[in-house]
């Protein structure tokens, strides 16, 4: 009995295609080990290199080895022992698409690499801290397109028809782009102030009646936070529909105010109020006169304009200067006895005007007498 039990074993044991399949594990097993060896030695070659050399390209280098996928050795190693072992024709075609599927998400996971260790450098200088915003949106669609292709790729290679898939997912997109447009139009928006960068965070910016500090700058919505203290939340997309004023952008502010000044004020004193006007605005430090002129006259007052630019663009800078300026119109104002125009009306009857008194018929005098004749 235990003689035809370990008879039926060696019968079993030596079929070809048992015999092959063992071969063929054994050899997988062994280049596996092997190109696992060599890849652990290859690897810390290239890192200490990266470390011991200057230029980003070794650093991109050892980062993208250390991304080496271990299903892409086991499949390399599948391929040498194929070398050695022969299969049936349907099992190698087999094998070979599942060499090119390992091999696309492999050279998928190397760029994604890559990308993810430019994102994280360029993050890390100053110019993409300025531009978080473009740095994320290039790497997501960079990403995108990586994927897609390589989606195509493996499908195009197991005899999918890629036109007709490629097709439906465009009328599928087509559905998918009519019901999230709202979306998609702060998505683009997002991008648009990424590329184009009409304010940042940190830039102080008035549009409507909202006026505040940039916060954060989203995918789909901007935070701000107003000078009364709450966070406003907007869409991108409503945001760049509006007129954006960007105080961070201003180099310098102009700066128009009026004076009034009395009718009653001399004529040889109204000429000189522009050189007083010139003289205070000059000897306050951080501004650049312009002009002072009489510009017009008004129901009760002489009206001059006067221009002249803050060299910051800091607002409470600005509002010291004015305040400083006022002082001393104020002040020099008062020394040559300049009064300014306050709102007066005055009333004047027919009694008091003989003229208008005649006009509007005989005067009360000439009356009186013509009643005692």
């Amino acid at each position: 009995m235990e003689t035809e039990l370990w008879q039926g074993w060696g019968a079993w044991l030596g079929q070809p295609t048992l015999v092959t399949a063992l071969l063929l594990l054994g050899i997988t097993l062994v280049a596996y080990l092997v190109l696992r060896l060599a890849l652990r030695l290859l690897v810390g070659r290239i890192v200490d290199w990266s470390a011991h050399g200057r230029g980003h390209w070794r650093h991109y280098a050892a980062h993208i080895a250390e991304h080496t996928s271990r299903l892409l050795l086991a499949v390399l190693a599948l391929q040498v022992a194929l070398f050695v072992v022969e299969l049936d024709p349907l099992w190698e075609r087999r094998v070979s698409h599942l060499w090119f599927l390992v091999l696309a998400f492999q050279f998928g996971l190397w760029v994604d690499a890559a990308l993810g260790l430019w994102k994280e450098d360029t993050l890390r200088s100053e110019a993409g801290r300025d531009n978080q915003l473009t740095v994320t949106m290039v790497v997501l669609m960079f990403r995108i397109g990586l994927w897609a292709v390589v989606l195509l790729s493996v499908l195009a290679n197991l005899g999918v028809n890629i036109t007709a898939f490629v097709a439906s997912l465009g009328i599928g997109g087509i559905a998918i782009a009519l019901a999230v447009q709202t979306l998609l139009g702060d998505l683009f928006a997002s991008a648009s102030i990424g590329v184009d960068k009409p304010f940042k965070v940190g830039h102080f910016i008035v549009f409507d009646t909202i006026a505040g500090t940039i916060e954060y700058i989203g995918l789909k919505t901007t935070r701000i936070r107003s000078l009364s203290g709450e966070q406003v939340i907007i869409s991108n997309t409503r945001l760049l529909q509006q007129t954006i004023h960007n105080y961070n952008r201003m180099q310098e502010r102009r700066v128009v105010f009026n004076l009034s000044l009395s009718f009653r004020t001399p004529l040889d004193k109204v000429r000189e109020v522009p050189e007083i006007v010139r003289q205070v605005i000059e000897s306050v430090e951080s501004t650049r006169f312009d002009r002072a002129h009489l510009r017009f006259f008004d129901d009760y007052a002489l009206k001059y304009e006067v221009v002249y630019y803050v060299l910051s663009p800091d607002f409470n800078l600005y509002m010291d200067i004015q305040q400083t300026i006022n002082f001393g119109l104020l002040d020099e104002l008062r020394k040559r006895e300049i009064k300014f125009a306050m709102p007066v009306r005055s009333l004047e009857f027919l009694d008091e005007v003989p003229l208008a008194a005649e006009w509007a018929g005989a005067s009360p005098a000439r009356a009186r007498a013509d009643d005692r004749a």
